[in-house]
């Protein structure tokens, strides 16, 4: 089998310049991360997807080789900044795999820009807002960040609210997490956690609006999207389909790649 050609690449958006490897071959399709970490969290789940899909993964604004997030913005920006992102590429349509932050940017794409998304997979996407209680929580961890950066309980809650007791105990996933951590400034840390964690909107009033090929993933682990909420928004969206998969919390694709790629490779084989 011939290595996977990796190529690193930027594009200008209304967000700054985002980062992006571009591998495989095939129509394209976009990957993009959850909150708190970067585009090495679907690292595993790459090889197998490079076999049937050219892949676009990307650094969020302000995360992994991406421009910093100078100041405060929306979910509705950085979708903005998503479609300069799949406009750049001269792609047409594409096929989106968002995770968490990533996935809610695909939902607003698929029902605001349907011309750009010829499928959406969204994993460990919960489309009501955050509990009164988890930004309380956050609330009370930004100050500590601003101040001494992604240290002690921070970097503990991140892990927590993203990999499963026994993700948190292998020591490659926790690499991947905490690199992801450290890497943005914490001035661009500080106005992504209030763009898109404590502000974030209900968006379930967009799933009906989709109407692309769409499959909803969650993992048995995660509280904020459990598979009878999950269930919920996709009885809202027409001609969606779900998957649960065992032993996730956050971050599928990190924790259990081989199911996440599978799912994914069969989603789009159909």
């Amino acid at each position: 089998m011939n290595p996977i050609v990796v190529t690193s690449e930027y594009v200008s958006t209304r967000l700054g310049r985002l980062a992006f490897r571009r591998m495989g071959s095939g129509p394209i399709a976009v990957l993009w991360h959850s909150m708190f970490v970067d585009s090495h969290t679907w690292d595993p789940v790459l090889e197998a997807l490079a076999a049937d899909r050219t892949l676009i993964v990307v650094d969020g604004p302000g995360f992994g080789l991406s421009d910093p997030l100078e100041q405060r913005t929306t979910l509705s920006e950085a979708v903005g900044a998503a479609s300069d992102l799949i406009t750049s590429l001269a792609a047409g349509a594409v096929d989106w795999v968002g995770n968490a932050w990533g996935g809610h940017i695909g939902i607003e794409l698929a029902a605001s820009r349907p011309e750009q998304i010829r499928s959406l997979v969204a994993i460990s996407s919960p489309t009501d807002p955050n509990s009164a209680t988890l930004i309380r929580q956050i609330r009370m961890l930004i100050p500590i960040f601003r101040i001494f950066g992604a240290v002690g309980p921070v970097r503990g809650a991140i892990l927590q609210g993203l990999l499963t007791d026994a993700s948190q105990r292998d020591t490659e996933q926790v690499r991947i997490v905490k690199e992801g951590i450290s890497h943005p400034t914490r001035r661009s840390y500080v106005n992504s956690i209030h763009s898109f964690v404590l502000h974030r909107a209900d968006i379930s009033y967009l799933l009906p609006q989709i109407h692309c090929p769409t499959l909803f993933v969650t993992g048995d682990d995660r509280a904020e999207w459990s598979p009878e909420k999950m269930a919920a928004s996709a009885a809202l969206t027409p001609g969606a389909t779900t998957a649960v998969i065992s032993g996730a919390r956050t971050l599928a694709p990190l924790e259990q790649p081989e199911s996440t790629a599978k799912l994914i490779q069969t989603f789009w084989r159909q």
